[in-house]
């Protein structure tokens, strides 16, 4: 069973940082895509940053030029640095991801999601 487990979300003041990250773990052949999303209270889940196989990254544009998605194949792991956060990036984030578990059919996967809050 494939599972993607988020870490290092929490309380910081505006303009702080954090950087959270998203560890895969279980049957896994290969990971394709993964994405960072998050939902704020009484909104839709949006996408904040994407990073492909080949490293290709894209942001929301309310992130762009503050955040910093990366990945690490050979621990399963994404990262996303957040920089210069605004109260308005609090939310629950979750990581995304397309995997390869069986060598055969690429599945979905959502982690559990981690609370970030902004505020002084």
């Amino acid at each position: 069973q494939v599972q993607l487990v988020e870490s290092g979300g929490g309380l910081v003041q505006p303009g702080g940082s954090l950087r959270l990250s998203c560890a895969g773990s279980g049957r896994i052949f290969s990971i394709n895509v993964m994405n960072w999303y998050r939902q704020a209270p009484g909104k839709q889940r949006e996408l904040v940053a994407r990073i492909t196989s080949g490293r290709s990254a894209n942001y929301a544009d309310s992130v762009l030029g503050r955040f910093t998605i990366s990945r690490d194949d050979a621990k399963k792991t994404v990262y996303l640095q957040m920089n210069s956060l605004k109260p308005e990036d609090t939310a629950v984030y979750y990581c995304n991801a397309d995997v390869l578990s069986d060598g055969i059919l690429w599945r979905n996967y959502w982690g559990q999601g981690t609370q970030v809050t902004v505020s002084s």
